[in-house]
């Protein structure tokens, strides 16, 4: 017998073949997500986190790096333990904790911090198979591409975002190569009253810090008195004038980027509740804020 609540029957049956179940197991939705389906499970040994998600490459995104990338932050004891995985499903052990908010990762920061350079320093150590590169910059182009083949209601626009990426891009400066997470929304950190975990490894791949720090400061909406702490606490040095620059560019393009990744979705997506043409307002709404705020600390881009 399952308990269910709120399933239809055929997620039910994909759930309850898995095959990693002991016993009776009661099955609940995860609301808020974009792109893929997650449950809540509990049989009579464990509680688990399903997720149902297909390859999009129209994102870069492809499951079998993503569970390769998950069994690596585990084994660095960053992330969950996976329990199972099959094509178009992974299962993972179910952190009792806080999902974090924006709040909660301005007042977590210098944690936040240590918890991504061990993800960036470490996960070297445990990824396995073909390196894979994750820069914004070539995203955001392909993007671009991608929008214009499918007639986006926002072609007219790409010339201005591909140009402004290009300027974004000019103030980079050079980092050494890291594994990142590439995906720092406020909801991929956990709490559990005594250490914090990061999940969901969808973009994860080889790439420069300075990405990650500026998608967790943009997402989490830092004022620059906090961006520049954690560029202190990341690098355990005073930033450079360089690297405040570079960080502030990083977040417009962090927000150009995750507003593209909406523009799309608005073409190839369909998750249930899933608003995508708000979200990409959302983030446009943002990124005017953090050009606002770039131009009135290094002037205009």
């Amino acid at each position: 017998m399952t308990l269910v609540s709120q399933v239809d029957d055929s997620t039910l049956r994909r759930i309850a073949d898995l095959g990693c179940w002991t016993g009776t197991i009661a099955v609940e939705p995860v609301a808020g997500g974009l792109s893929n389906e997650s449950f809540v499970v509990t049989d009579s040994a464990k509680r688990a986190i399903v997720r149902f998600g297909r390859d999009f490459p129209f994102h870069h995104v492809f499951r079998e790096r993503e569970i390769m990338v998950a069994r690596a932050a585990h084994e660095a004891g960053i992330g969950p333990k996976v329990i199972d995985a099959e094509p178009g499903s992974m299962v993972c052990a179910f952190i009792d904790g806080r999902t974090y908010g924006a709040a909660d990762v301005r007042d977590n920061a210098g944690r936040i911090a240590d918890l991504v350079r061990r993800f960036h320093q470490m996960l070297p150590a445990h990824v396995t198979g073909p390196g894979f590169m994750f820069w914004v910059f070539h995203v955001i182009r392909d993007y671009a591409r991608t929008l214009q083949a499918g007639n986006s209601r926002m072609t007219d626009e790409l010339p201005r975002y591909l140009a402004l990426a290009e300027r974004l891009e000019a103030v980079q400066v050079p980092l050494p190569i890291v594994f990142g997470h590439n995906d720092l929304l406020p909801a991929n950190f956990i709490d559990d009253g005594e250490r914090l975990w990061l999940i969901d490894f969808e973009y994860a791949g080889f790439s420069t810090a300075m990405f990650d720090l500026a998608g967790m400061a943009s997402n989490a909406e830092f004022d620059i008195a906090a961006a520049d702490a954690l560029l202190e606490r990341y690098f355990e040095a005073e930033p450079t004038t360089e690297l405040r620059q570079a960080l502030a560019a990083m977040q417009c393009a962090s927000l150009l980027r995750e507003a593209m990744w909406s523009m799309v979705s608005e073409l190839y997506l369909n998750a249930p509740g899933a608003d995508y043409v708000a979200y990409t307002d959302e983030n446009l709404a943002k990124l005017d804020r953090a050009l606002n705020a770039y131009a009135s600390r290094w002037g205009a881009l």
